[in-house]
C-alpha cells in the first residue's frame, strides 16, 4: 500500500460505517437509508481498479471488509429495542455479502477493462450488487437457514405479502432484498457520471506528478 492509495482506504470505511448506522433508519415500508449510501462502496472500488488497478482495489475491499467486522460487533454490544442491532445471522450476511460481491466486481472489472470506459464500471457493479443483495437478505432472513442462530427468531420476516405491496405473494425478506437491489441498480447507473469524473482527476494527478 502506498500513501496515493490511502484516500481509496479511507472512503470505503467511511461508506462502511456510515451504512451500517443509516441502516437502522427506516426510509418508507422497504428500504432504509444505508441502502443509498452502501452502494458507494461499489464506486470506490471501481475507481481504485481503473486508476491503481485491481490489487489495490482488493486492498481497499480488504479495508472495508475488516471496517464492517468491527462495526458488526460493536453492533452486537448494543442493545435496541427487540436485541442487538446486530445479530450473528446480520453480521455474517453483512460479511459474506461485502466480501463475495465486492472481490467479484474487483474481477470483472478488470476482464473488462479495456473496452469502453463505461462498460467496467457498469457491468461490475450490477452483477456485484446483485451477488451482494442475494446473499445479505438469504443468509440474513431466509427461514431456509434458521440453523445458523436457532435462537434468532426472524419468522417475522416470511411473512407474506405481495411484492412490494403490488406484486405476487412471497416473503417479507423478498421484497425487502428486492428494493435494495432496485436502489443499487439505479445508484450503478447514476455512479458512471462522479466515476468518469474522478478518475478523469485522478489520472490527471498522476500524469503532473
Amino acid at each position: 500500500m502506498t500513501r496515493a492509495h490511502i484516500p481509496g482506504i479511507l472512503a470505503m470505511a467511511i461508506v462502511v460505517v456510515a451504512s451500517n448506522i443509516l441502516v437502522q433508519f427506516l426510509l418508507g415500508q422497504w428500504l432504509t437509508w444505508g441502502a443509498f449510501t452502501y452502494p458507494i462502496a461499489f464506486l470506490v472500488t471501481d475507481v481504485m481498479n481503473r486508476v491503481y488497478g485491481p490489487g489495490p482495489a482488493r486492498k481497499v475491499v480488504i479495508a472495508g471488509f475488516v471496517v464492517g467486522v468491527v462495526c458488526s460487533f460493536i453492533g452486537t454490544q448494543i442493545m435496541g429495542e427487540f436485541g442487538p442491532l446486530v445479530t450473528f445471522r446480520i453480521a455474517l450476511a453483512s460479511g459474506a455479502a461485502f466480501l463475495t460481491a465486492q472481490l467479484l466486481d474487483v474481477a470483472i472489472f478488470d476482464s473488462l477493462r479495456g473496452g469502453r470506459w463505461w462498460r467496467a464500471p457498469l457491468a461490475s457493479t450490477l452483477v456485484g450488487s446483485s451477488v451482494d443483495t442475494a446473499i445479505f437478505f438469504t443468509v440474513a432472513f431466509s427461514g431456509a437457514l434458521t440453523f445458523l442462530e436457532p435462537s434468532n427468531d426472524v419468522s417475522w420476516a416470511g411473512e407474506a405479502l405481495p411484492l412490494l405491496g403490488v406484486g405476487p405473494t412471497v416473503p417479507l425478506w423478498v421484497s425487502l432484498g428486492f428494493a435494495d437491489w432496485l436502489v443499487k441498480l439505479s445508484l450503478a447507473l447514476l455512479a458512471l457520471v462522479p466515476f468518469r469524473v474522478i478518475v478523469s482527476w485522478a489520472q490527471s494527478r498522476q500524469i503532473a506528478a
